[in-house]
Order: C-alpha cells, then structure tokens, then sequence
C-alpha cells in the first residue's frame, strides 16, 4: 500500500473508523468525519439559508440557538460511502487522497438532506424528526430554496475534493435526476385509481434505491476501483435501498412514533400508496376488499380509521409481504458483495436497514 493510502480513512487500518464494530459505531465514526465537511459547506451560505438548513438538520432550533446533541439523522449514506471505499479498495494500488470518500460522503448526506426538505413540502408532512418540519416553521418558498442551495452545497463540495473529478459529479447528479423521477412518479401515484406492485418497485428503484446505490458506488470510485466493482456496489445499494424503504413503510404504518418521529398512521391518513398499502389492494382476500372500500373514499382517514386499515393490512398479508421482502432484497444486496474481504461495515449496515423497529 502507498505512503498516501496508508493515512486514507477510507483505505487505512491505522485510522479507527475502519477497525469494523456494530452498525452503531460504524454509524457514528461517519458522522464524525464528515460533520466537519458538513459545517464548513453550511457556513458558507448566506445567512437566512443558512438558518434554515442548520434547523433542517437539528443543529440549532428555529432562532438559531445551538441545540443538545445536534441530531441529523443517523447518517447511513455517507456511512455506506466510506464502507463502499474500505470494501472495494485495491491495497497497493490507489494513491488517493485521504479526503476523498469523506468528500463524496458529504456529498451523499447534503443531496439525501435536500430531497427530505422538498419531500416534506410536497408531501405536507408538519414533523420531521421529531419537531416541526423546516416548511413549517420558515414557510414552503425558504424551505425549497434551502433545499436547492444544498443540492448546490453537494456539488460545491464534490468539486472541492482534490480527485473528485467529473465522474463523481456525473454519477452524483445522475442519481439526482433518478430521486426526481421516483418522486414525481410517487406523487402520481396518489391520483391514481390503481398502481401495480410492479410500478411501485420500479418508482423505488428511483426514488429511494439510486442515491443509496450511488452512495455505494460513490465509496468505490474512491477506492479506485475497476468499473465492474463500481458496477456491483451501485447494485448492493440499489436492492439495499428497496430493503430501506420497505422498513419505512412499515414504520409509516405501525412504527412507534417515538422512532420515527411522525403520528401513528400518518401514510394512511394521506392515503399514500406504499408497498405494504398495494399488497393489500391486490391480495384478493376479504380483508383486502374492505381495506379498499376504506381506502378508495375521498374522505380523509382520522386516527381510529388509520388504525383499522392497519389491522385490514395486515390481515390481507401486507405487512409480513413487506417484511419478508425486505429480508430478501437485504440477502440479495448481501450477495453482490459476498466475495470482497473489506465488506464487514456494509454487511452490518445492511443488517441494519432490516432490524430497525417496525
């Protein structure tokens, strides 16, 4: 290995990220690299973004008061960047920058943070974390706009890395238009009288699946790694990413909102088509068709209707579909990187995505 891989983080025994632990640890080793990368890109915006975007990720409440803990999320893409990096790296060949995958990392975080800001306008959503969503409090028009300048953040940052290269950016932004895709294609959904489990994949596949799958795929162009491995990490995070989301759906359904931060029920009461909502719709059981009259009337769910749709789901065999699916694509994920030595991080990231509480 060179003199300069050696000192890498993403490429180094000697740095303690890469000593391997649970999924916990290997969360919050990321988070402490790449917070500081994080700081320095939000310091530069102008003031009244700035204050937006620091609330957005519980840096500082609503007046700009620094907040206990600064909570941003658990932070798994740009974990899955630095594991990707560790995973795929070539030792002896790579004369990389030890910036680099913290770089892409931040990267990741800043566009996955931007899509959450304009997801939670679209979507109506008033909480985010636990406290009021960013729109909420600073109004639609600055919480779009703050969302934009951290895509513009993302790329600022990307640029900044001493190897990032067109390619980064490219593969970045690519993913980006993917995100947009899935979600106007989400939003679609919501005025359609029927959507296929078919649809619905392919919409998660874009929507949640390319920027996971870029992340994975982000750490192994870091590595220096050949284009069949960039290749096999983008596919690692891509079925990793519909694992992801099948748990989201779980949780948006019967999570605690403890957890998850939003009211019990709250996809429901929106009449979201999630994947566990249209296993149910297509089940042709007797708990699915009374589900549909349920859910098929313009009228707004309220919270006692929520929970009985949940108990309709569930018996017509939309949550344990979900949940064994979500197994599945994790198995799936894990196969794309069973033969690499360094895959232990994204092994327990993957396990990760499954054992969160639903």
């Amino acid at each position: 290995m060179s003199s300069s891989a050696a000192a890498d983080p993403a490429f180094g025994t000697a740095m303690p990220w890469v000593e391997g632990g649970d999924a916990t640890g290997i969360l919050s080793r990321a988070q402490r690299l790449t917070r500081p990368l994080l700081r320095a890109a939000v310091d530069t915006l102008p003031a009244e973004l700035r204050l937006v975007v620091g609330y957005h990720l519980g840096w500082w409440d609503a007046g700009g008061t620094p907040t206990v803990g600064e909570s941003s999320g658990k932070g798994l893409r740009p974990a899955l960047v630095l594991a990707a990096a560790r995973a795929a790296a070539r030792r002896g060949e790579s004369d990389r920058s030890p910036d680099m995958a913290v770089h892409a990392a931040a990267a990741v975080e800043l566009v996955h943070n931007f899509t959450l800001l304009h997801d939670d306008v679209m979507d109506g959503d008033e909480l985010r974390r636990g406290r009021p969503a960013a729109w909420r409090v600073f109004g639609v028009d600055d919480a779009v706009l703050a969302g934009d300048a951290m895509h513009g953040l993302a790329v600022w940052t990307l640029a900044g890395a001493p190897i990032a290269g067109l390619s980064g950016i490219a593969r970045l932004e690519e993913a980006v238009i993917e995100l947009c895709l899935g979600q106007q294609r989400d939003c679609a959904a919501e005025s359609k009288t029927e959507v296929t489990l078919e649809e619905c994949l392919e919409t998660l596949q874009y929507k949640t699946g390319a920027l996971i799958g870029c992340a994975c795929a982000m750490g192994a162009l870091c590595a220096g790694a050949r284009p069949e491995v960039v290749e096999a990490m983008d596919h690692f995070g891509r079925e990793l990413g519909i694992a992801f989301q099948l748990v989201d759906d779980l949780m948006g359904i019967w999570g605690d909102p403890a957890r998850t931060g939003k009211p019990v029920g709250n996809d429901l009461m929106r009449h979201k088509r999630s994947l566990p909502v249209v296993v149910a719709l297509e089940s042709g059981t007797a708990a699915g068709r009374e589900f549909a009259d349920l859910y098929c009337s313009e009228e707004p769910l309220d919270a006692p209707a929520a929970l009985r749709a949940a108990d309709l789901i569930a018996r017509a065999g939309g949550r344990r579909w979900a949940q064994a699916e979500s197994i599945r694509r994790v198995r799936a994920a894990k196969s794309c990187v069973s033969g690499y030595r360094g895959a232990r991080d994204l092994l327990e990231l993957a396990d990760c995505v499954v054992e969160r509480d639903h």
